[in-house]
């Protein structure tokens, strides 16, 4: 059999360049390279050839095979370059936006309390969420037989208190318990407000929830009185609701704190509510039982404590009607603050 050396080294190369993919290429390979491939049946003719015909037939087959790598080879080297171009990423094409996330409605809250405060001077202090009864009841003048005591208004933990014999852990039911704590790591004066959450057990509806937060303020120095309480409160509703806010001190009973008093704000800014006599916090002196849990002598220090819900707070400033909105991760409500 003859063979036009020539002619097959022209197809090679047309085949080559028309191979568009990896897959067409790789079918020229098998046309003129694989087993059943034009080169190998050229190899095999060669026991039938006379010496002449096997001179020039082998080192025709050898000039195709040569010539078949070689082109394969680069195509399929220009091929994968243009494959890889494709997958790679086009930096010129405007990309898909993500949405980014916000701060919770409720840490915006504190965060915007306490800044109220940082500028009248308050440093802010944080307590534990797991309390002894000692600090959560004892220290704040809470007798034994007081009805928050009762399983039905604290959760008592299963861990025993190391401190005292019989008794548990328990979750802080109010944040007050850092009164205590800072003021037996510090000297007077001081200024400080903690905040962090709270629970009770308490049925779940549209204004109760069994965690909640709450901000605690205290100040004490020598010479301070009822009225400073006041000032600083009165700063505060106009500083936080507005110039227009319209407020009143009602007198109330803590056992942590003597004389005791609730605040009520009317403001315009509450949405549905406005003229409304709505209360904000709890305030009033710090009583002397206080004093002395925390160490302090007797007579010595004067000093005032302020207590509030942010959930309560954000929801009369917002218009906000089931507490459970905030927990519940509905992004259409999130993404409104």
């Amino acid at each position: 059999m003859t063979w036009d050396i020539e002619k097959i080294k022209t197809e090679v190369l047309s085949d080559v360049q028309a191979a568009g993919t990896l897959e067409a290429l790789e079918a020229v390979r098998l046309k003129y390279l694989g087993k059943k491939g034009l080169v190998p049946e050229m190899y095999a003719g060669l026991g039938s050839a006379s010496p002449e015909e096997k001179k020039s037939l082998g080192k025709g087959a050898n000039d195709i095979k040569v010539l078949a790598e070689a082109q394969i080879a680069e195509r399929k080297a220009a091929l994968s370059l243009s494959a890889k171009k494709a997958d790679a990423l086009d930096v010129t094409i405007p990309g898909v936006a993500r949405g980014l996330g916000s701060r919770h409605l409720i840490d915006q809250t504190v965060e915007e309390i306490c800044d109220v405060f940082k500028n009248m001077g308050f440093v802010i202090q944080h307590g534990p969420e797991i309390e002894s009864e000692f600090y959560n009841f004892s220290a704040l003048n809470i007798p034994l037989d007081h009805p928050s005591r009762d399983s039905f208004d604290t959760f008592y933990l299963d861990a025993k208190d190391p401190a005292a014999a019989g008794r548990h852990l328990l979750l802080r039911s109010h944040t007050s318990p850092g009164q205590v704590r800072v003021m037996q790591k510090h000297t007077p004066p001081m200024a400080v407000i903690i905040p962090g959450k709270v629970y009770r057990p308490d049925a779940v509806d549209a204004s109760h929830s069994f965690m909640f937060h709450q901000i605690e303020g205290l100040l004490v120095d020598k010479n301070v009185t009822f009225a400073d309480l006041k000032g600083l409160l009165t700063a505060f509703c106009k500083k936080y609701f507005g110039d227009d806010v319209k407020m009143r001190f009602r007198p109330h009973f803590f056992p942590f704190t003597e004389p005791s008093a609730e605040v009520d704000i009317q403001s315009n800014i509450f949405k549905g509510r406005a003229g409304k006599w709505l209360e904000i916090l709890g305030c009033g002196m710090v009583h002397p039982k206080v004093f002395e849990a925390a160490g302090y002598p007797a007579g010595e220090q004067m000093g005032f404590a302020f207590g509030m819900g942010v959930e309560r707070i954000a929801m009369l400033k917002h218009g906000i009607g089931d507490i459970r909105t905030f927990v519940e991760n509905d992004v259409r409500f999130l993404k409104q603050f």
